[in-house]
């Protein structure tokens, strides 16, 4: 049984790997419906190797495939521009879900819902995925092209 009716995970999803496909699980196995917000392209301009970052309409395309092989069907993708997106508009909201690395994002979003008069959501929290090298599985080490989007140590 699902926990949450309605929970929130966020991120720029850029070369779907084992950590975004965890915290994606994460998220529709405790909701029993899914708001995924995916940073524009606008917004990624300043993270590592940005010129690498997969343009929004082929991280899209990535995460419905995800969704289609794993059979979610409760979900909305909905583009945002901001850290916050739309979790401080959205009322019915329960949950958010992240990992240890973004927890302060969710921190940041019940300030922002809290200002805004909501109530704050429950915080759920996963650990982050290892890569061969020991550090965490990223995108920026993928764009560097140190590690496969497995973890694996690129030769």
């Amino acid at each position: 049984m699902r926990k949450y009716r309605k929970v929130v995970v966020g991120g720029t999803f850029d070369r779907l790997h084992l950590g975004h496909k965890a915290l994606l699980r994460k998220a529709f196995e405790v909701g029993k419906y899914v708001y995924i917000g995916l940073t524009s392209d606008e917004m990624i301009k300043t993270k590592p190797y940005a010129e690498r970052i997969l343009p929004y309409e082929i991280r899209l395309r990535d995460l419905l495939k995800f969704f289609e092989i794993n059979g979610y069907k409760n979900y909305r993708i909905i583009k945002i521009h901001t850290a916050i997106g739309f979790a401080d508009r959205i009322k019915s909201l329960d949950a958010i879900v992240v990992s240890e690395e973004t927890y302060k994002g969710a921190l940041l979003v019940n300030r922002a819902r809290k200002e805004k008069g909501l109530k704050p959501l429950d915080i759920v929290t996963i650990k982050l995925i290892k890569s061969k090298l020991g550090d965490k599985i990223s995108s920026s080490l993928i764009r560097a092209g140190l590690i496969d989007p497995f973890g694996n140590p690129k030769r």
